[in-house]
């Protein structure tokens, strides 16, 4: 039977006051993004602990803020590609304008985009990949900014669209829409119409979603040349495509992101040097890097 700690429940307490915070919606609104009881939150703030949620909810909420259940913790590393899309998120967010950002996997895309929600007012972030229909991609949306999912579908995503235009600068976060079909992926641009002027949208992603766009448009299928018109009609990326000037990139990427994760700097080059020299060629990016990093401080413990 699942038995969290207190110290646990203490972290995920201290992490949701903290993006709450930047929640310009009510309590009762930030209760229901993190799925609990408004009366559950009110109590939370004053001091009570007991009995108040399942150890499934602390574990979900633990699971979403990023609170570990041990003392090691992935610290934030400014590294280009973060820089990158705090900037153009943060354009998006005052003007009220769109992008999609298509890149390689492993660079901390998702890592910048859930650490931004967390600490931009009115940032939210939406993982598409574990909502693929169109029914649940806009109740996931509808959750995550802290409406009720639940009801009419048709007035959920009214409610989307309103609530969004009456709080001020909002941002939602796409993450993999090209997970979507081809029906949950059109909601992206009555939403936008429903929004425009109002709220900005960021979508993320890497090849697959190029490539479906591209697709879409090249076979003049409704709605894709319209949604990529809406999100500037361009894909903005990073990693330099020449392999050379790639190397390059990856081995600061990881040596940034490494430099503040670890104290044993002397095992940094060689998790590095394993990073950039898979078999077949191929080079590995931060989750690999993550990997050899905890075997690296297994054998130092």
């Amino acid at each position: 039977m699942l038995n969290l700690t207190g110290e646990f429940k203490e972290k995920v307490i201290a992490a949701l006051l903290t993006v709450r915070q930047n929640y310009e919606g009510s309590d009762a609104a930030f209760s229901k993004k993190w799925g609990m009881n408004p009366s559950v939150f009110n109590r939370i703030k004053n001091g009570q602990r007991d009995g108040l949620l399942k150890e499934s909810q602390w574990l979900n909420m633990g699971r979403d803020l990023n609170v570990t259940l041990n003392d090691r913790q992935w610290n934030v590393a400014r590294t280009a590609v973060f820089n990158q899309i705090e900037e153009e998120v943060t354009f998006c967010k005052r003007y009220a304008k769109s992008m999609i950002f298509v890149d390689d996997c492993e660079i901390g895309k998702t890592f910048s985009c859930q650490y931004l929600s967390k600490t931009l007012k009115n940032c939210f972030y939406v993982d598409a990949s574990q909502s693929k229909t169109k029914q649940l991609f806009v109740r996931n949306i509808a959750r995550c900014i802290g409406l009720d999912d639940t009801g009419r579908y048709a007035t959920v995503k009214a409610n989307i669209k309103y609530y969004l235009k009456t709080l001020q600068e909002p941002i939602v976060i796409i993450d993999e829409p090209g997970d979507l079909d081809y029906n949950g992926f059109l909601e992206i641009k009555e939403l936008w119409n429903g929004t425009e002027g109002a709220c900005a949208w960021y979508l993320i992603g890497a090849d697959g979603l190029a490539e479906k766009m591209e697709k879409g448009i090249n076979h003049r299928k409704v709605g894709y040349r319209e949604i990529f018109s809406r999100f500037s009609g361009k894909f903005s990326s990073i990693v330099p495509p020449d392999r050379k000037e790639k190397m390059v990139f990856y081995r600061q990427l990881i040596s940034d992101v490494l430099s503040v994760n670890m104290d044993d700097k002397n095992g940094m080059e060689p998790i590095i040097r394993r990073c950039l020299s898979n078999e077949g060629g191929s080079i590995s990016g931060l989750r690999r890097a993550e990997s050899l990093l905890i075997l690296h401080n297994r054998g130092n413990g």
